[in-house]
């Protein structure tokens, strides 16, 4: 009799808990558990955060001052990985194509590929050119380009929104309002860039991450490098910018925030045209509570820059 009456209330105690948990796909407070998400990279994991809300977990691979080109993931970005509900990535070669560091991370966890979202499929690839000036390699930073930003933040929503049925509206509504956020900075883009003298629309920079940018807003292009290598501001290049700048009336040198500074440097001593006093973004957002930490505040900065810069 008393051995059962225990059995009774340990019974008991287990259906309490079990509710209190929700059971399988509940959390503790009795909503859904959260969408398991992997980033790439710091600019698709702010996207995340503000198409995903309070319905997602976000682990992020590269880190704010790591390149994304070459990354090696720590135990926990394969653990993180194994155990992801979807998976999204810049692609244009962001993290080394089919055969670089993502692929092989997602191959050694066997994660499927319907779990795995490029963000950039609908972006027509720019070229950077080699040493014997022919298209060589994909220039992966599409995202500079507002524009662009556009496109994978709906591809995002809509990827959020077939993987997690279930709050579907939810995504679409923070999704919509994101993208409504994005194209007005990109309508700002156009009317800044737009009103600028064509004179002076000459974006010098050390690496030739603005391309897309450029290209969307009619910007002439200059540069010290244009594909990373071990030689980047090599006497060569420095000397070829020197003379574009003194056959052009070059307004503003520019420096992203994550290269050497002194090629540029040297660029701006032999011209006697003055660096801009803060860095322009490409690769990455900055770490959280800085002054660019989502890719809102690196859009509105970069215009900023941009147009305070080319403008005499």
């Amino acid at each position: 009799m008393k051995k059962s009456f225990l059995g009774t209330i340990l019974l008991g105690m287990m259906i309490v808990l079990l509710g209190a948990c929700g059971g399988k796909g509940e959390n503790a407070s009795g909503s859904e558990d959260k969408l398991k998400v992997v980033t790439s990279f710091t600019i698709i994991a702010d996207m995340a955060k503000e198409i995903g809300g309070d319905d997602v977990e976000i682990h992020n691979l590269v880190p704010t001052g790591t390149d994304p080109h070459e990354y090696e993931p720590l135990p926990e970005d394969i653990k993180k990985a194994t155990d992801a509900d979807v998976l999204f990535f810049n692609g244009l070669n962001l993290e080394g194509g089919k055969a670089g560091w993502f692929f092989k991370m997602i191959d050694s966890v066997g994660q499927k590929d319907e779990n795995i979202y490029s963000l950039t499929e609908r972006v027509e690839p720019m070229y950077l050119a080699g040493e014997d000036g022919k298209d060589e390699e994909i220039n992966p930073h599409a995202f500079i380009d507002p524009a662009v930003g556009i496109l994978m933040a709906e591809d995002m929503r809509d990827a959020l929104m077939q993987v997690d049925p279930d709050r579907k509206a939810d995504y679409k509504e923070r999704g919509d309002k994101y993208v409504e956020r994005l194209e007005e900075i990109n309508q700002e883009y156009e009317e800044k860039l737009g009103a600028l003298p064509e004179e002076d629309k000459i974006l010098v920079t050390s690496e030739r991450a603005f391309q897309y940018l450029a290209n969307h807003f009619g910007l002439k292009e200059a540069f010290i490098w244009e594909i990373d290598t071990e030689e980047n501001g090599s006497p060569e290049q420095i000397k070829n910018l020197v003379t574009y700048i003194k056959q052009y009336d070059v307004p503003t040198l520019f420096v992203e925030s994550n290269v050497d500074t002194r090629p540029m440097e040297t660029v701006s001593s032999e011209t006697d045209v003055p660096i801009y006093e803060k860095p322009i973004y490409s690769d990455e957002i900055g770490k959280p509570g800085e002054e660019v930490d989502t890719y809102v505040k690196y859009l509105n900065y970069n215009i900023k820059i941009l147009t305070d810069g080319l403008t005499k």
